[in-house]
């Protein structure tokens, strides 16, 4: 049972993941100003990354040794953006979605991969 839920979980990380690639640009500025300039693409960036990091706390709840590099970094980014959202950097949050989710992607494909069997 908790294979399933951890599977569920993983999914939800990918879809997030998929989202949030989904909305940058593929064309034009490819810089901080675009988050700047464009709040629903922001707010879209905030929500997944609260995702991902619930996600990531809720199978670290159930299996701690799980192997996502940075995870505990993960969760505690969701927490700042929902606790200290006044805080919240644009520079980081475009960080955030340039380096550390393609990275991400491949590591959460993975394991899903792996829990699938494939």
């Amino acid at each position: 049972m908790q294979e399933n839920r951890v599977l569920k979980w993983l999914l939800d990380i990918m879809n997030a993941i998929m989202e949030i690639e989904g909305f940058m640009p593929t064309k034009g500025e490819r810089s901080v100003t675009v988050l700047r300039e464009n709040i629903m693409f922001k707010r879209a960036l905030e929500r997944n990354i609260e995702i991902i990091g619930e996600a990531v706390n809720r199978i670290l709840n159930v299996e701690p040794d799980l192997s996502i590099t940075s995870a505990r970094r993960i969760v505690d980014t969701r927490n700042f953006i929902i606790h200290e959202y006044e805080k919240v950097s644009d520079e980081v949050l475009w960080a955030i979605a340039i380096k550390h989710i393609p990275l991400l992607r491949e590591e959460i494909r993975t394991l899903i991969a792996e829990r699938m069997g494939q």
